[in-house]
């Protein structure tokens, strides 16, 4: 996202971060397999450190994408109100291409696995580019 987001000329007006919802991996640099494919497929570098969701990120963002249906639960219930409820979203909502409904994890796959994310997400990180643009009028 990071990467669309620069070639759009938009990364003064939008912040991507990305946190699990879980408390494995913090501090660690992106999957050395998913940097791999990012660069093979789209000369993309991956770059940032883990992190875990906190409840303050409702605060902090927009919007909150999970990848998949466990942690879309995950996230709505760190706010049990539902106060924030309107701006979590399945990643994949935000695809044109692919029909998938949830991001599948690649980690005890192979390459294909890493190289069919990297698909799934460009698609939905692209449509997701459109719908903020379209929103909030900064295109």
């Amino acid at each position: 996202m990071n990467h669309l987001i620069d070639q759009a000329g938009l990364s003064e007006h939008i912040l991507c971060d990305s946190a699990g919802t879980s408390s494995y991996h913090i501090d660690s640099p992106p999957d050395r397999r998913m940097s791999a494919a990012a660069t093979t497929k789209l000369g993309i570098k991956l770059r940032g450190r883990a992190r875990q969701f906190q409840k303050s990120d409702f605060q902090s963002f927009d919007v909150i994408l999970a990848m998949d249906l466990e942690n879309f639960e995950d996230i709505l219930a760190l706010d049990p109100t539902g106060q924030h409820h309107d701006k979590v979203f399945l990643m994949c909502e935000f695809c044109s291409r692919h029909t998938l409904k949830e991001v599948p994890d690649p980690y005890y796959g192979g390459v294909e696995g890493f190289n069919q994310v990297i698909d799934l997400l460009i698609d939905a990180c692209e449509g997701l580019l459109q719908h903020i643009t379209s929103q909030q009028s900064i295109a």
